[in-house]
């Protein structure tokens, strides 16, 4: 599937969470078998001639398509989860919001220096959240092979935040 087709798939929403917004729902991508397996086949493919030791799946989202890039690659899995959610020693990062502020967290152990790390979500937005992932993993002396993404918005700038890293996106809006 072209990433048109794919977009296709995708659901928008208008004045959701709040008026003013469009909201893009991956949902309807997900429980088309198809869809979810091209979707995850265009992540994987920058990535797949790659050496990645770890793929970090961000909260939530992030895991759907996480995981099976993981499998795929034949790499580990780790999370960053929000605060209070991960049982051993972690570290964390505070990152700012439209309104306020919220805190990653990833295991102190989870990374070891020099692992080459690929950082998925399913969406890149303001570039916040995963500014807040890019410092974590980098604290550990991991070293950042890419930054996989379904869905860009563009006009929101998310790259700009995240200069200096590698960024791929299947669907852009």
């Amino acid at each position: 599937m072209t990433p048109d087709e794919l977009r296709a798939k995708i659901r928008e929403i208008p004045d959701f969470p709040k008026p003013g917004i469009l909201f893009y729902d991956i949902t309807t991508l997900l429980k088309d078998p198809a869809a979810y397996r091209a979707s995850i086949d265009a992540m994987l493919a920058p990535y797949a001639a790659e050496r990645i030791d770890i793929v970090v799946g961000m909260e939530s989202r992030g895991f759907i398509f996480s995981a099976p890039l993981a499998y795929q690659l034949g790499a580990g899995l780790v999370p960053v989860r929000k605060l209070g959610k991960l049982p051993a020693e972690t570290i964390s990062v505070e990152y700012a919001l439209e309104y306020g502020t919220n805190t990653l967290e990833i295991h102190r152990d989870a990374i070891q220096p020099g692992q080459r790390v690929l950082i998925v979500d399913d969406l890149l937005a303001t570039g916040g959240t995963v500014r807040g992932t890019v410092d974590l993993v980098q604290r550990l002396q991991g070293e950042i092979a890419g930054l996989a993404f379904l869905v860009e918005l563009t006009f929101l700038k998310g790259r700009e935040r995240l200069a200096g890293q590698v960024i791929t996106s299947v669907i852009q809006y």
